[in-house]
């Protein structure tokens, strides 16, 4: 383990619109390829990595509710779509070298492992990255909260929140408003009372309630993963308490 590393084991948190690229929708493999050389990377620092990985390129299952699908339905079908993204994410990281474990919380034993936190630990412990797929397994929860959950479950050091071309946490919207104000530091409270968009207020509470600390940054810049677990001051980060 490099002396110079902050975070020893992480839970990162990787948007399914990640892996679209410069696409709208869909998987972009030359991005998801480019995703597995940064973990990698961070992977030869001796880090922990387990990840959650989101479906919003593939689907979303509120906006399908809202026009009429059957809401615990839709969500489901939201959780295949993170199980899609983890496969083809396992796959790109087995190709840089590193061993990988995608876990599911619906069971689908034909391509994945059943999420079991003692065997996730352990693939970690081994020096496996884990990819943890299809949320929390139960409708109305959010991957957001999903990373809240498996990065205490597994005793992680933080949550890295990597955004797609935001770097960090702002007052408002600084690709709709030339004023908003990047905040270095912030408290899970600060973001609940502010009503900041960074996790769900589900997610929020529960990371505060466990002071599990969180780093908002621009996963399009090259290098940002490891400059974030080596504690270099980018993005915005979310202490767990004042």
């Amino acid at each position: 383990m490099s002396n110079s590393v902050k975070y020893k084991r992480v839970l990162m948190k990787l948007s399914g619109e990640a892996l679209a690229g410069d696409k709208e929708s869909g998987i972009d493999l030359e991005t998801v390829s480019s995703i597995a050389q940064e973990l990698k990377d961070v992977y030869d620092l001796g880090v922990q990595i387990a990840i959650v990985v989101g479906g919003g390129n593939l689907w979303r299952g509120e906006p399908a509710a809202k026009v009429g699908m059957e809401r615990s339905r839709a969500d489901y079908t939201g959780m295949l779509g993170t199980t899609m993204n983890a496969l083809v994410l396992q796959d790109a990281l087995q190709r840089t070298g590193v061993d990988t474990r995608v876990q599911t919380a619906i069971e689908m034993r034909q391509i994945a492992e059943p999420y079991i936190r003692g065997r996730a630990i352990r693939h970690l412990e081994k020096g496996r990255i884990v990819i943890f797929a299809a949320g929390t397994g139960s409708p109305y929860f959010s991957t957001d909260t999903t990373a809240a959950l498996r990065a205490n479950e597994i005793n992680a050091d933080a949550i890295l929140m990597a955004k797609n071309g935001v770097d960090g946490v702002y007052s408002a919207d600084p690709r709709t408003h030339e004023d908003a104000v990047k905040f270095e530091e912030l408290t899970h409270l600060d973001i609940l009372k502010k009503g900041l968009k960074v996790m769900d207020s589900t997610a929020s509470s529960l990371s505060m309630d466990n002071n599990m600390p969180l780093v908002v940054f621009n996963l399009n810049t090259p290098g940002n993963i490891k400059r974030v677990v080596r504690g270099e001051n980018i993005g915005t980060t979310v202490k767990g308490a004042e």
